[in-house]
């Protein structure tokens, strides 16, 4: 493997940060094997923002969590991993550090648990910046607290000694988003960061990832079932199902033409403020379990729109539009 390059970004055409090809994961082994994955393709440009959408158990963690060998040995990883332009699948665990936090970090979905309990959110907080900066003592914990300024922690000096039990839900996710910045990636994948917050702490929180996204000039994955958040935050979205990819477009273009029915059922559930006496629609069914698949496509039983061709084959993800594409034989040319 060749070392990592840092990208450059003097080129006027959409420079891809990140490129996952065919990654497929699976769980067990032998006839109890499970695939949840199947042959996802994924690109992350330079500075762009890319939502991930879809329903509990559609593979949207499972992605980043693989490319980032953070499954366990419990799984089976493949498919061709690149950043900016190196391949990093394969790698160890010691070289998979060296991404993981400097190059890609993540923020999890519930801060209670990724924080731990027993030490105070400084002595976390120093302990990032040594691992990805190599700063020690003093450096280190000013370092850390302007982590603390810049995620907006008042009092940052004095929350410096405090405990994460001691801290607000909203508080100890910006400790989390100060974690993730310590070692200034090219790429921050938040994974449903607002779920545990109320709707005025989640509006500061996604506030604060934007400017922190602008102020570096990183690239932002944001994983949420909240299409409104989508909508506010992302340019590009990629909607998922069942494993698969079954719509990738820019985010107008998806709120304004969306190809694939299953898109199109998740935006009949948005409540319309403008007509409240509408009634919402609902997707009937449930999301089919990852070891019993239907043959062909997985929203199939699902759509009220499905053709034959639909129960004997697998869609493709099909382009119907520039920056558009849409995996149903309903918009295949």
């Amino acid at each position: 493997m060749t070392e990592l390059a840092t990208p450059q970004s003097h080129s006027t055409a959409p420079q891809i940060l990140v490129s996952l090809r065919g990654l497929t994961v699976s769980f067990g082994s032998g006839p109890t094997q499970v695939q949840v994955l199947h042959g996802l393709d994924l690109d992350v440009h330079v500075g762009e923002s890319l939502g991930m959408v879809g329903e509990s158990g559609c593979g949207k963690s499972v992605t980043w969590l693989a490319a980032l060998g953070l499954l366990g040995a419990q799984a089976q990883v493949h498919g061709e991993f690149r950043l900016a332009g190196d391949r990093f699948d394969g790698l160890s665990d010691k070289a998979l550090s060296l991404i993981r936090g400097r190059r890609i970090a993540m923020i999890f979905q519930d801060p209670a648990s990724a924080l731990n309990p027993v030490h105070r959110i400084g002595q976390q907080l120093v302990e990032a910046v040594s691992l990805h900066k190599g700063l020690r003592g003093q450096a280190a914990r000013a370092q850390a607290v302007r982590l603390l300024d810049q995620v907006h922690i008042p009092n940052a000096g004095q929350r410096f000694d405090a405990y994460p039990h001691e801290l607000s839900g909203g508080m100890n996710q910006r400790i989390m988003i100060a974690m993730a910045l310590a070692g200034e990636p090219d790429l921050l994948i938040a994974d449903e960061p607002t779920t545990a917050l109320d709707a005025t702490i989640q509006a500061q929180i996604l506030d604060l990832l934007s400017e922190v996204r602008r102020d570096q000039g990183m690239a932002m994955v944001l994983i949420s079932h909240d299409l409104s958040v989508i909508a506010q935050e992302c340019s590009r979205v990629m909607v998922m199902y069942a494993g698969r990819a079954a719509e990738v477009a820019a985010t107008d273009n998806l709120f304004r033409t969306a190809g694939h029915p299953y898109t199109q059922g998740l935006l009949s559930c948005v409540p319309d403020v403008a007509s409240p006496q509408k009634r919402l629609s609902a997707i009937p069914g449930q999301v089919p379990e990852a070891g019993r698949l239907p043959q062909g496509c997985s929203f199939e039983p699902r759509c009220a729109h499905s053709i034959v061709q639909c129960k004997a084959r697998v869609p493709m993800l099909w382009p119907v539009a520039p920056d558009h594409q849409v995996a149903c034989f309903l918009t295949a040319p």
